[in-house]
C-alpha cells in the first residue's frame, strides 16, 4: 500500500524488522564504459565462486551472518555493507534490483514474492528457459517493476518485506543518498544485499570501511539465514558440492584445456568481451572450469572488440552471453561470424563452437545450470557434448549425462525437504 508524506514521521508496521547497531555502507556504480557496462548483462535489450574478502583478505568460509533467536522469536542476520538486521519474522515479499538476488529469493521459495527486478520481462524469459527443466517448478517475473533505477516513492508503494539489494550501490544512482536509504530502511523495510562482490568493485570514498566481498554461494548462505531457510540452502549447496566434485574429478590438465572468450552483443557491430576468471561472482560458472583465456589478460572485462581482435586471440571456444534468451537469434549470431571474411577464420567458428550462455548476474539456480552447460561446451569429451543450440528451453540432457539432479533442485525450491 502506498504511503503519503504525513505517514513518514515514525516507523510504520515495518517495525517488525529493524537495523542493528552495526552498519557499514559502501559502493560504486560502474558506468557503461567503466568496466562491465551499465547493464548487469549487456545482452539485455534495455541495457545501456569461491571468494570472500574484506579489504583484501580471501577465503571461502561459512557465512558471516550471525543468527540467534530471541525469546520473542526474533532473530538477527548480518551482511556487508548493511551490518546486522533483526527480523521478527521471515520476509515474504522481496524487492530486488539485480538478478543474482532475485534468483536467491527464487531458490528459497520466494519466487512469487519478488516485487521488482531489473528488466523483468527479459530475465523472466531467460530464467524460464532453465526452469523448464525443473519438474513442478514455475516462475513468473513478467510485468514486475523494473528497478534498475528505482524510484523512492515506488518502494513505498511496493511495501516489500525486505530490500534484497546493495544500498551502497543504490546510493550511486541519481536521486539517492544515504538519507534516502535510511528512510526506506526505517519506514518500509531493511536493505539486505551485496552487489560489489560481482567483480570486486572498489567502494566509493567514505563507504569502503569494512566492505566485504562474498562468493556467490557464501552470500546465498547469508541470505538464507535472513529468510530462515537453512534447509533449502543446505539442500542446494549439497547439489553444488556434488557438481563441483564431478568437475574436479574429470577436469583435464591445464595444458590440455581449450582457449576461450566470453562475449555479448545485442548488435554484432559492438561486441563486448568479458574475462573468465577474474575475482567475483560474475565468473562463478567459468572460474571452476579453468579454461585458458584466449586474450591472455590483454583485454579488460567490458572492452569493445572487433572481429580482428577476436581472430588475433583465435579462441577454441566462444561463449555468447544472452544466447539462451528466447528473443535472441543464436543462428543469426553464428551466421554473422561465418559470413564475415575475418570472423570466419576464427577457430571456434570453423569448428562450430560458438555456444550460448545465460547471464553473469546469476544466483544459485542459474549457476548450477551454467556450470553444467559450460562444462559440456568446453570439455565435451569429459562431460558429454552440448547440443547445437539455436532456440527453445535449456536442452533436455539425457539423464545419464546430467551433471546434477534436477529433482533435488526442484524439491529444494518447492520445500519438499
Amino acid at each position: 500500500m502506498a504511503r503519503d508524506d504525513a505517514g513518514r514521521g515514525a516507523p510504520t508496521r515495518r517495525a517488525f524488522t529493524k537495523y542493528g547497531v552495526t552498519v557499514a555502507l559502501g559502493g560504486l556504480l560502474a558506468g557503461c564504459t567503466g568496466g562491465d557496462g551499465a547493464d548487469p548483462d549487456s545482452s539485455a535489450p534495455d541495457a545501456t565462486g569461491s571468494e570472500s574478502t574484506a579489504t583484501g583478505s580471501t577465503g571461502d568460509g561459512s557465512a558471516e551472518s550471525q543468527t540467534a533467536d530471541d525469546a520473542d522469536g526474533s532473530y538477527a542476520a548480518s551482511i556487508s555493507p548493511v551490518g546486522e538486521v533483526t527480523f521478527e519474522s521471515p520476509p515474504e515479499t522481496v524487492f530486488t534490483r539485480l538478478t543474482h538476488h532475485a534468483d536467491m529469493a527464487f531458490a528459497l521459495g520466494r519466487g512469487d514474492g519478488v516485487t521488482a527486478l531489473h528488466a523483468p520481462d527479459y530475465y523472466d524469459g531467460l530464467w524460464n528457459q532453465y526452469v523448464e527443466r525443473l519438474p513442478g517448478v514455475t516462475l513468473d517475473w513478467s510485468g514486475l517493476y523494473s528497478s534498475w533505477e528505482p524510484d523512492k516513492e515506488k518502494l513505498y508503494e511496493l511495501d516489500s518485506d525486505v530490500h534484497l539489494a546493495d544500498p551502497a550501490w543504490v546510493t550511486q544512482l541519481e536521486g539517492w543518498d544515504r538519507e534516502d536509504i535510511d528512510e526506506i530502511g526505517e519506514h518500509v523495510s531493511p536493505w539486505f544485499g551485496n552487489s560489489l562482490s560481482d567483480r570486486h568493485q572498489e567502494p566509493a570514498e567514505g563507504w569502503a570501511d569494512g566492505y566485504r566481498y562474498y562468493g556467490l554461494w557464501e552470500q546465498f548462505e547469508i541470505v538464507a539465514e535472513a529468510f530462515q531457510e537453512r534447509e533449502r540452502y543446505e539442500a542446494l549447496a549439497a547439489v553444488r558440492e556434488d557438481l563441483l566434485a564431478t568437475i574436479d574429478e574429470r577436469l583435464p590438465p591445464e595444458a590440455e584445456r581449450p582457449t576461450a572468450i566470453m562475449i555479448a552483443a545485442a548488435d554484432i557491430e559492438q561486441i563486448y568481451a568479458y574475462t573468465l576468471s577474474n575475482p567475483g561472482f560474475l565468473t562463478s560458472h567459468t572460474r571452476p572450469l579453468g579454461p585458458r583465456d584466449a586474450f591472455e589478460g590483454d583485454v579488460e572485462s567490458g572492452t569493445v572488440v572487433d572481429f580482428e581482435t577476436i581472430l588475433e586471440a583465435d579462441p577454441d571456444v566462444i561463449l555468447y552471453l544472452g544466447g539462451m534468451e528466447p528473443g535472441t537469434d543464436m543462428a543469426g549470431r553464428r551466421a554473422a561470424f561465418e559470413e564475415d571474411p575475418v570472423g570466419s577464420q576464427v577457430t571456434a567458428v570453423q569448428n562450430d563452437r560458438i555456444h550460448p550462455q545465460g547471464a553473469r548476474y546469476q544466483g544459485p539456480i542459474l549457476n548450477l545450470f551454467q556450470l553444467e552447460m559450460t562444462a559440456k561446451q568446453l570439455y565435451p569429451d569429459e562431460f558429454g557434448s552440448w547440443p547445437r543450440y539455436e532456440s527453445g528451453p535449456y536442452p533436455e540432457i539425457p539423464e545419464g549425462e546430467r551433471l546434477f539432479d534436477r529433482q533435488r533442485v526442484a524439491d529444494a525450491i518447492n520445500g519438499a525437504l
